[in-house]
């Protein structure tokens, strides 16, 4: 992460760091893909799935982007608040794999839910597509739970 101290305020930094968010997440379920077979479909649709959630988010930002917005200092987030723990423990069961893709996961519906409430008086876009992916991480985190 390119430094957990950092603050998010302007829109392209936090489309960035959801970017790399994303990325992360991805590798994690890629890396659980390769560990447990007994979920490996789920796991590679997970990390494909995140790789839409960037495309989403991004496509909502250019689409509204001007220098009025990125001007102004819409955010107030701090990345360490948001820090994913995507390494896992050198022999882990797949329940605690699980258990570790729902912490993720969580964080990621925390991240999401506040920046769209900070952006919201500004970019109708950007918060709708950040709720969108709050609905499918929820919907996620249901699906691992019952796996």
């Amino acid at each position: 992460m390119g430094g957990n101290d950092m603050k998010l305020q302007t829109a392209s930094s936090v489309i960035s760091f959801a970017r790399e968010l994303e990325g992360e997440s991805a590798g994690f379920y890629e890396a659980l893909a390769e560990k447990f077979a007994e979920a490996k479909d789920s796991f590679l649709a997970f990390a494909q799935e995140n790789k839409k959630y960037v495309t989403q988010v991004e496509r909502a930002y250019y689409g509204v982007i001007s220098d009025a917005i990125e001007g102004c200092f819409a955010f107030d987030l701090e990345a360490g608040d948001y820090a994913l723990d995507t390494k896992l423990a050198e022999g882990a069961g797949y329940a605690d794999a699980l258990s570790q893709a729902v912490k993720m996961e969580e964080v990621l519906v925390r991240f999401y839910t506040v920046a769209a409430e900070q952006s919201q008086a500004l970019m109708a876009d950007v918060p709708r597509a950040f709720m969108l992916i709050v609905r499918k991480r929820n919907e996620r985190l249901a699906k691992l739970k019952s796996l």
